[in-house]
């Protein structure tokens, strides 16, 4: 079964290659891991080089995510750690490039790279490099030779915010090998009772509930200080409604744009999950019935003007009054829809159409109630908050429509929906602090 998986993650690294060659996407998942372990190890050496000149260990906690989603998860974690161990070091890597190219900067981050195909050579060749006094893994992480190596070496090893399901791997007849991974950490931190009984029932009993760490990390954002937004504060200017869709894939936008096209007057900021420029040039086709502006285009003409010129200064402030205008405001940049958040009056999750639904915690921590897909099942928090009356999924843009306008229409319902948010946030902080108490 090794022999297999090895040759599976190997086929799966040579597929990237070829995939490479036609996607932007898969070509920085390649060309991303060229060189990655002379690049770790030169950085690491850089460190610790100059600790033991000054008579100092170099402690490092190694802390992988899958993508952007488990990054925000790691989050409250990583920034706990730094307050309470400044001394410590955050090696944080990401499977994906979307995590990654997103992160890599992250600055409670010492470092941040790729994650190495998990081989038993470079599994073994990572851990030999970085020798982390600690591991955390986010939500679905179970690679073999990674928690093999880090167990065999004694390293504690810790996953959190993990959720497990009935039709899982782990639980089937089938499922030997996977299920010993489990047996590789120290604890797992998992979000609800039903995993805890899954786990227990395979004879995994190290298993604390302990939540979902997203909830402290999106309830920080009511209080951090973003970045002053004034493009879309000049948007949000007027009277109609404004709402937000988030991480929106084709399918989403082009039920979007039919549900618009039968609302009452509101505004829309649109946020795609990709913003390659095929895909932007293809959503400016697709709404150019309505007065659309990209925010790559308003920053353009911005930098443009002159500041130091009156005549420039006025001809600024005449311009966002057209900002103030329009009816859809495009963000093709990214970095920031977790702020976008808080103007809207509810908000759009995209994904739902696809393999799933992203993040819905950003929106619901500013009081959004929030419409998806049909895709969000295997969510949690979404399936919680449609339950209590805070989310809605639609299948047919019609749905869209109802839901929709009933927020636009009806001030009462509006308000009850964004109340069921705001609570559910609320009720369920606390998860970091568990994690760190036990860790």
């Amino acid at each position: 079964m090794l022999l297999l998986y090895n040759f599976s993650i190997s086929l799966y690294s040579f597929g990237a290659k070829i995939a490479g060659l036609f996607n932007p996407k898969a070509k920085l998942f390649s060309q991303g891991r060229k060189h990655i372990f002379s690049n770790i190890e030169k950085e690491l050496n850089q460190v610790r080089v100059e600790r033991k000149k000054q008579g100092k260990q170099t402690h490092i906690i190694w802390v992988h995510c899958s993508s952007v989603g488990e990054f925000e998860q790691a989050r409250p974690l990583i920034e706990s750690i730094k307050r309470r161990q400044p001394d410590y070091f955050i090696l944080l890597t990401f499977f994906s490039p979307s995590g990654y190219e997103l992160r890599k900067n992250y600055e409670y981050a010492d470092w941040v790279f790729y994650l190495p195909m998990d081989t038993t050579h470079k599994a073994n060749k990572f851990l030999n490099i970085v020798q982390p006094v600690k591991t955390i893994f986010i939500k679905y992480e179970f690679w073999y030779n990674y928690l093999h190596g880090l167990k065999k070496r004694n390293i504690p090893t810790y996953i959190v915010s993990a959720l497990f399901r009935e039709n899982q791997i782990f639980f089937k007849w089938y499922g030997g090998f996977f299920r010993k991974l489990l047996t590789s950490y120290n604890m797992l931190f998992v979000q609800d009772e039903n995993s805890k009984k899954l786990l227990n029932s395979i004879g995994i009993d190290n298993v604390e509930i302990s939540g979902d760490t997203r909830f402290d990390r999106v309830y920080k954002l009511l209080n951090e200080k973003t970045r002053k937004l004034d493009i879309v504060d000049a948007f949000s200017q007027g009277n109609k409604k404004l709402w937000v869709a988030g991480s929106t894939w084709p399918e989403d936008e082009k039920n979007i744009l039919m549900a618009l096209n039968r609302l009452p007057s509101n505004k829309l900021i649109l946020v795609p999950h990709e913003i390659f420029a095929s895909h932007i040039e293809e959503i400016c086709k697709r709404f150019s019935q309505y007065n659309l502006i990209k925010y790559s285009d308003i920053l353009a003409k911005l930098n443009s003007f002159d500041t130091s010129l009156a005549e420039s200064r006025k001809q600024i402030k005449e311009y966002f009054k057209k900002i103030g205008k329009a009816d859809i405001l495009l963000v093709d940049e990214i970095g920031f829809l977790s702020s976008l958040y808080k103007y809207g009056s509810f908000a759009y999750i995209g994904g739902g159409f696809g393999a799933g639904i992203h993040n819905i915690l950003e929106a619901a921590t500013y009081g959004a109630p929030i419409v998806f897909g049909p895709n969000y099942k295997k969510f949690r928090e979404a399936n919680q908050l449609i339950e209590k009356g805070g989310a809605f999924s639609y299948i047919s843009p019609g749905e869209l429509v109802d839901i929709l306008e009933k927020w636009l229409t009806d001030e009462n319902f509006l308000w009850d929906t964004s109340t069921v948010c705001r609570n559910y946030v609320s009720e369920n902080l606390g998860a970091t602090e568990l994690i760190m108490a036990n860790i």
